[in-house]
């Protein structure tokens, strides 16, 4: 797929480049699909409900903060559960308890299976890094920290500004600019010279309401339209495209 519009400058023309982490640099959505997928069947099924589906994926839980990502799915099933404690063990019926369930089940996958980063991903980073470019993790997971070390991209991102800071700090997670604003100013830089790269409708809304110089969409599945419906400037298949 070509960029959407040639019109927008080259993404390698700005100060500073903030990358979404799962679905854009890793293929963790994989995972993370996976641990969901597990974590709500086994509360759905025995209680008669219809199993989680990939498109409860894309439109509740992808590329939100955890809790508000179960929130967000059992108001869609018209299921209530009270907010409960973050240090709800895993077998409480509670939204911290789902949400703790899940990530022990995405930390089990990752361990054992391992992570490695899309081709396509590494070289937009290499090219970034012979420019001198400021790049940026900005990642609503807990976990961003593990999936950089098990993709072996950790050395290349000085600022991270994933889910652990942004509850360290009370930053508002996405699709508030919050955490894109945090990762850009951690940079030094303005929001007119960074460039936001997602693939969830929730990353590229909140690229669109920073008001940054660009805000780039990689379609892993959320779909174009989608994503330049939220806002979008551009959509890539791949971001080898964007060389």
């Amino acid at each position: 797929m070509p960029p959407a519009d040639a019109g927008h400058p080259p993404a390698d023309s700005f100060a500073a480049v903030l990358f979404d982490l799962d679905g854009v640099l890793t293929p963790t959505a994989d995972i993370h699909t996976r641990a969901w997928t597990e974590m709500f069947d086994e509360f759905l099924v025995p209680r008669g409900l219809d199993p989680f589906t990939d498109d409860d994926y894309l439109r509740y839980v992808d590329g939100k903060p955890r809790f508000d990502g179960v929130r967000s799915f059992l108001a869609s099933r018209h299921v209530e559960l009270p907010d409960g404690d973050p240090a709800d063990p895993p077998s409480q019926d509670s939204v911290a308890g789902l949400g703790n369930r899940k990530n022990d089940l995405f930390l089990e996958i990752l361990r054992r299976d391992g992570i490695a980063p899309y081709p396509g991903s590494l070289q937009f980073l290499d090219h970034l890094a012979t420019l001198g470019t400021k790049v940026a993790v900005v990642s609503s997971s807990r976990n961003a920290g593990e999936v950089l070390e098990a993709s072996g991209l950790a050395p290349r991102f000085e600022v991270v500004t994933d889910g652990m800071v942004a509850a360290a700090e009370h930053i508002a997670g996405k699709p508030a600019p919050d955490m894109f604003l945090n990762a850009a100013a951690r940079l030094g830089v303005g929001t007119a010279d960074a460039v936001v790269i997602e693939d969830a409708v929730s990353g590229v809304a909140a690229g669109r309401a920073g008001d940054f110089g660009l805000v780039i969409g990689v379609d892993r599945g959320a779909g174009a339209d989608a994503l330049r419906e939220h806002g979008a400037d551009i959509v890539v298949d791949d971001l080898a495209e964007l060389l």
